[in-house]
């Protein structure tokens, strides 16, 4: 095929018809990253789904504001390492923030990376620490961090919980979910937060955030609005395995 590329079918694409893909991709987004020029050459119906996908879930607006959503992502971006998603910082500055937002996310996401040094004081040492409790002493060191930066509890709370997804501890996930809903933030909201981290963190982890919401819910850990009530309430959500009859 020599300098041919390939479209998803295994049809031949021309060197200028990628080119132009590329092109018109950077124009709209801005940027471009080396994944979007491997799928525009591999297979351009995925692309074109992955851009789609990109776009509902983080550059719509939905209900985070778009200065809330930016230090959500920012949170996350650093407990993951994302170093190459330097965009969010330019989309941070346009929603208004700046330096103090990012020391601000930097410090929330080192907190929450920790959380599990507290867990383990409460699971080895408590009986040297007559009524230390794990979540008590982890969330006073939150409220200190909270006065200092001035970030919303309610971002705060969407944001760790979107960071513990990422790292699958699930307790403090948990944890925060009841934090969100207490600070009042709205469910739509703390569901988009929790989806803005399937990309970093992986659609796996999302699913499974998902499924430890959804047993919050239906335990009565957290209330629900009508259509969220309904969401957990439905049964037949176990996958496969459930539809197999195989023990999960």
């Amino acid at each position: 095929m020599g300098g041919a590329a390939q479209d998803g079918r295994g049809m031949p694409r021309t060197v200028d018809e990628v080119r132009a893909a590329l092109t018109t991709l950077r124009e709209r987004r801005g940027y471009l990253l080396p994944h979007h020029g491997l799928m525009a050459v591999s297979s351009p119906a995925l692309l074109a789904a992955y851009d789609a996908t990109y776009t509902a879930l983080t550059l719509t607006p939905r209900v985070l504001s778009e200065y809330d959503k930016e230090v959500v992502w920012l949170i996350i971006l650093v407990s993951t390492g994302e170093a190459i998603a330097t965009h969010h910082l330019d989309r941070l500055k346009r929603a208004g923030g700046g330096v103090a937002e990012i020391e601000a996310a930097t410090a929330l996401a080192a907190w929450g990376d920790g959380a599990s040094r507290f867990a383990f004081v409460g699971a080895h040492w408590s009986a040297h620490l007559p009524g230390y409790a794990p979540e008590a002493a982890y969330r006073r060191g939150l409220d200190a961090l909270l006065e200092l930066h001035g970030t919303a509890r309610a971002v705060a709370e969407m944001g760790l919980a979107a960071a513990h997804q990422c790292h699958r501890r699930w307790d403090w996930l948990r944890v925060h979910i009841r934090g969100a809903c207490a600070a009042g933030a709205p469910e739509p909201a703390i569901a988009e937060a929790l989806s803005l981290a399937m990309f970093p963190g992986g659609v796996p982890n999302f699913v499974d955030a998902c499924a430890h919401w959804r047993e919050m819910i239906l335990a009565g850990e957290v209330d629900a609005t009508p259509p969220y009530r309904a969401w957990a309430e439905m049964t037949g959500q176990g996958g496969f395995d459930e539809v197999a009859g195989i023990a999960g």
